[in-house]
């Protein structure tokens, strides 16, 4: 039985340690935590005996790491830290002898995507990344329907990726707000998506231009737009009570024990003013991507949306198939709009025709599901470290043509 342990005890990994404890718990066994708080650590371990009668997982602070890996005899590492950090627990552990299992983005520039595909030459290690957008079925059913050239081959892509006003708010709010720590959502949250192009057209991105900005929130936006009073962080203020951009930590279970229960050991709040000083990441951005098939993709993504979803177009030789999701058609404090999903097929001179899809409705914790079945089941042809890099280049180079104004050739980033 493989011994699994987790870096970075966020909300994240409850995925991981589900499915170890409770129904994948024959694949594995969850030996150790690791995380810069210990608090945050106990907290699990009562989870743990709560939901599933489990004995104490061993727990380290991150300082001790390395002694974790020696002691428990770990095997598989599970990174679900912050992101700047991810880099670091892979080539520990890759240096260690562990295979690795490592939430998206792989990391969060060119050196540090450099030094994971050196450990991984080095040690002969292995590396899977979770990308779960793959595992929706619709998105599935995309790449069969391209890979059948029912509308010939691909010549262009239109991505547009909306996150509402619930979602989108978060990232501005915790770690995320900080590209040094993230390296802004083009590549924390688009590594996903460029990871399904990259998939759906078999193909890997060369070269990026684009422009991006904070339009929205931070301080001196919100001050544009006739605010005039503004709070820190949520908890404990007047001035957010009546905002439906405030987090209300104490209101849910989980992120008062995870988050608030936790911050007076290590400073980190969750619950920032999304309109406060201190954001330097982008929250519009627009993007020209182009690939070695010669396909080009004009994608856009903004943060502060009325609705939750995406729409992507493939404009093909032979005409063009178009996925529309609504994944929230409305955002409000306590309630959700109705989702949708259309796939449609315009072959030239033809009508257009819906194509059927199985589970639809099918949501981000479906695509957990089916994710975490291949990770810790009979491993299919999960996502390597490779495929990693090829995600997150897009956004390093848009990052870096947001601050030059030029094109960059990301081929010269990462040696392969």
């Amino acid at each position: 039985m493989m011994r699994y342990a987790v870096v970075g005890l966020g909300s994240r990994s409850l995925m991981y340690t589900s499915a170890l404890l409770g129904e994948h718990c024959a694949a594995g066994e969850l030996v150790g935590l690791c995380d810069v708080n210990a608090a945050r650590m106990d907290w699990y371990n009562r989870l743990f005996a709560d939901r599933y009668g489990a004995a104490p997982v061993a727990t380290y602070r991150a300082q001790d790491f390395t002694r974790m890996l020696r002691e428990r005899a770990v095997q598989a590492l599970i990174v679900t830290s912050v992101d700047r950090t991810h880099h670091e627990y892979i080539v520990g552990a890759l240096e260690s002898g562990c295979d690795v299992i490592t939430e998206k983005p792989l990391t969060i520039d060119a050196e540090r995507a450099q030094a994971v595909v050196d450990a991984v030459a080095r040690s002969g290690r292995r590396v899977t990344v979770s990308f779960n957008y793959r595992y929706a079925p619709r998105n599935h059913r995309v790449k069969e329907l391209l890979e059948q050239r029912l509308v010939g081959d691909v010549l262009s892509v239109h991505f547009e990726w909306l996150l509402d006003t619930r979602h989108g708010a978060d990232y501005f709010r915790r770690w995320h707000r900080e590209k040094a720590n993230s390296g802004g959502l083009m590549v924390h949250k688009a590594s996903h998506h460029f990871d399904l192009v990259n998939w759906w057209l078999g193909a890997r991105p060369v070269s990026v231009f684009g422009f991006g900005r904070l339009a929205f929130y931070g301080r001196d936006n919100a001050r544009v737009r006739g605010v005039t009073e503004f709070y820190e962080r949520a908890h404990g203020s007047a001035l957010a009570r009546d905002d439906p951009f405030a987090l209300d930590l104490e209101a849910d279970p989980t992120l008062k024990g995870l988050y608030l229960d936790a911050e007076a050991e290590d400073g980190y709040l969750r619950d920032r003013n999304v309109f406060a000083d201190g954001i330097t990441i982008e929250d519009d951005m627009a993007v020209l991507v182009r690939y070695d098939t010669g396909a080009t993709m004009s994608y856009h993504l903004h943060a502060y949306a009325p609705w939750e979803g995406y729409r992507v177009a493939f404009n093909c030789t032979g005409g063009r198939l178009e996925l529309d999701v609504v994944e929230r058609a409305f955002a409000a404090p306590s309630e959700f709009g109705p989702s949708s999903v259309r796939l449609t097929l315009r072959p030239h001179w033809e009508p257009p025709r819906e194509v059927e899809l199985e589970d639809a409705s099918a949501d981000h914790s479906e695509a957990d599901r089916r994710l975490v079945a291949d990770l810790f089941g009979p491993r299919a042809q999960l996502p390597t470290h490779v495929d990693g890099v090829w995600a997150i280049l897009p956004g390093i180079g848009a990052n870096q043509s947001f601050a030059t104004g030029h094109p960059v050739d990301l081929t010269t980033l990462v040696r392969l």
